[in-house]
């Protein structure tokens, strides 16, 4: 797909093809922009039919927006798979929340993103058009986006998905495209422990968020199986490797589970493994899954947690709720239009 290639590699593409090297900024610019095909007015006829099969196609098949003025769309790809993004606005700006799976194979046991599995992984290109399609219907130009922020925290574990995601990231952060900064980029992962030391040592500097949910192994094993994997000690020196090479604050997500992993023994363990790192937690009510038994716990209960971790000298906050009433969880809407 044309959204899988560099500016450079989209060059090499239009020689290929024995047509002009300026077409390749002409095509480069128009995919960038969201247009459809038909829609590029500066491009021949002859050419579009060239490009045809290799340019970038998926269909809309569900948009939803909130009542706080979230946005979620399932988007369907020719060989019918579906993945879902959320476009959220803050008073800085619109941040877009991107998949990079078709599924997800983590089991995590709170999750809609696992409920059936792990379909196939998204290209580079596939995780881009996501991004594209928000910025078009923003009318946004390259020179004048209202994106700001882009969170690799969909359906799927980024780092599962390595060479795409990373491949992503270049194309995202190029100066020739969007040109959104790899510091205004987070990655959210279960931790991958290998892969967390291969994002850093290949220059990526993106903000690193780990999905962390338990403060022991024990209990982490019982709702993730990734536990089984990687110890937390394990992901811990890995996280603490990336803040040496990067100089960036880790962010851990921890998922507030009535009954589970939500007493004050828990949230004093979760300050013990934590102190002294450079880290930032986010506390998260758990988004109810029809599917799953778990319930989260109240707003309330989850500030009362943050100020005890404040207490304890880890910098914490709750995260806002956004997109509750279009079902915002990951997830959730594609498992929804695949049950048509």
């Amino acid at each position: 797909m044309i959204l899988d290639m560099s500016l450079q590699e989209l060059s090499e593409y239009i020689k290929n093809l024995g047509e002009p090297a300026y077409r390749a900024k002409q095509l480069f610019e128009a995919c960038l922009l969201g247009k459809k095909l038909d829609e590029i007015s500066n491009l021949p006829k002859s050419f579009k039919e060239k490009i045809e099969k290799d340019y970038p196609k998926f269909e809309v098949i569900a948009h939803l927006k909130s009542k706080d003025e979230t946005q979620k769309v399932a988007l369907k790809f020719p060989d019918g798979s579906i993945v879902e993004s959320v476009l959220l606005k803050y008073k800085y700006g619109y941040t877009v929340c991107v998949s990079t799976q078709v599924g997800c194979r983590m089991g995590c046991s709170f999750c809609a993103s696992t409920l059936n599995g792990l379909k196939r992984n998204l290209s580079a290109g596939e995780i881009l058009a996501q991004v594209l399609f928000f910025n078009h219907i923003l009318c946004c130009t390259l020179k004048k986006r209202q994106l700001t922020n882009v969170v690799l925290m969909g359906c799927g574990d980024p780092l599962d998905n390595f060479d795409n995601v990373t491949k992503f990231l270049k194309l995202v952060s190029c100066k020739d495209g969007l040109n959104i900064s790899q510091r205004n980029i987070s990655l959210s992962t279960c931790g991958i422990v290998p892969k967390i030391y291969q994002l850093a040592d290949d220059g990526f500097s993106v903000t690193l968020t780990i999905s962390l949910h338990a403060s022991n192994d024990e209990l982490r094993k019982k709702i993730m199986p990734v536990a089984n994997a990687y110890k937390i000690e394990e992901i811990l020196k890995a996280c603490d490797y990336y803040f040496e090479k990067t100089g960036r604050r880790i962010a851990f997500e921890y998922s507030l589970i009535d009954g589970v992993n939500d007493s004050e023994k828990d949230i004093r363990q979760l300050a013990s493994i934590l102190k002294g790192r450079s880290c930032h937690v986010n506390l998260i009510p758990l988004n109810s899954v029809k599917e799953k038994s778990l319930i989260g716990v109240s707003r309330k209960r989850a500030y009362v947690l943050a100020a005890e971790l404040e207490k304890l000298g880890i910098s914490a906050t709750v995260r806002r709720t956004m997109g509750e009433d279009i079902e915002g969880a990951c997830g959730q809407l594609r498992n929804r239009v695949e049950k048509k």
